[in-house]
């Protein structure tokens, strides 16, 4: 008996491992299937029209499927213009945040001073100060330096508002490479600017996307600071051109989401695109070897 018992007893081990991994598998198809709900519906919706929407309703089956909403949204509602200009904002905030914020890491990192920790700090603790602070010294400062309504405004303010948790992470990354090998490369007569350009920046590479994908999604969706330092409908960016659109197809449903639908592929793009750096950059020092 006791030999069948220990005979079967892996089996039984196996059995009881496997039955709680079917369900929790199961329960995280269900939730997916259940968050994909609202996506997919939103699909069918920006390929309806909006007589038969408005008169079979949201969760009825489409009668007729057209594309003119996206080509309502691109050109008569101005989506094409308002993605350029997050375009204008994005991608020089983003390539100003990446630069200083490597360029601080390395700093703080290769060079050890006094204030080191203190800057490090000032740096971190810049994270914990919310966005309705600044409302005001923002909007004054903009007005001061006479760039209010302007794209400068919020390019400047995205790339040093992220430039403190950029710094954060990529510090913390440039951490974990050798101390020898910058010391290396100096004793053999490179200078720190050939340093910092040849060595630092491709070993950052995988941190540098993750925050990269992360940054271009919070600005590049920004809603909050385009209100506050925009004004001019021809320099809003897809959020709150967006929010035009509603106000003025406010029942157009399915031109709206036709709308939302293109500002989501940018994104979509970033992310795949950088998926596989994003990933190492999240995972760097979790194994060893």
């Amino acid at each position: 008996m006791s030999a069948a018992a220990s005979v079967q007893s892996p089996a039984r081990k196996r059995k009881l491992r496997r039955g709680p991994n079917i369900w929790v598998l199961g329960l995280v198809w269900f939730f997916a299937l259940l968050w994909l709900v609202p996506f997919v519906g939103a699909i069918i919706t920006s390929f309806r029209t909006f007589d038969d929407l408005n008169t079979r309703g949201f969760w009825s089956v489409p009668q007729e499927i057209t594309v003119n909403n996206y080509v309502r949204a691109w050109g008569q509602a101005g989506v094409s213009r308002y993605l350029l200009n997050s375009f204008k904002i994005t991608l020089p905030a983003l390539g100003l945040c990446m630069l200083f914020a490597s360029m601080c890491a390395y700093g703080l990192v290769r060079f050890r001073f006094r204030l080191s920790v203190p800057i490090y700090v000032m740096f971190v603790a810049g994270l914990m100060l919310p966005f309705q602070v600044l409302l005001l010294p923002v909007f004054f400062l903009a007005n001061k330096l006479h760039i209010y309504d302007t794209l400068w405004a919020l390019i400047l303010f995205h790339a040093a508002f992220q430039l403190g948790f950029c710094t954060f992470v990529l510090r913390n990354f440039m951490k974990t490479v050798p101390f020898s090998l910058f010391e290396s490369a100096l004793i053999d007569g490179a200078s720190e600017w050939t340093i910092f350009r040849r060595i630092a920046l491709p070993l950052l590479l995988p941190g540098l996307a993750a925050l990269a994908t992360l940054e271009f999604t919070w600005i590049f969706n920004d809603y909050l600071w385009a209100i506050v330092l925009l004004q001019s409908d021809q320099l809003k960016p897809i959020t709150t051109g967006l929010a035009n659109l509603r106000g003025q197809y406010i029942s157009d449903w399915p031109l709206m989401v036709a709308g939302s639908l293109i500002a989501t592929v940018p994104t979509l793009v970033v992310f795949f695109g950088l998926q596989r750096y994003f990933i190492d950059g999240l995972t760097v020092g979790a194994t060893k070897g």
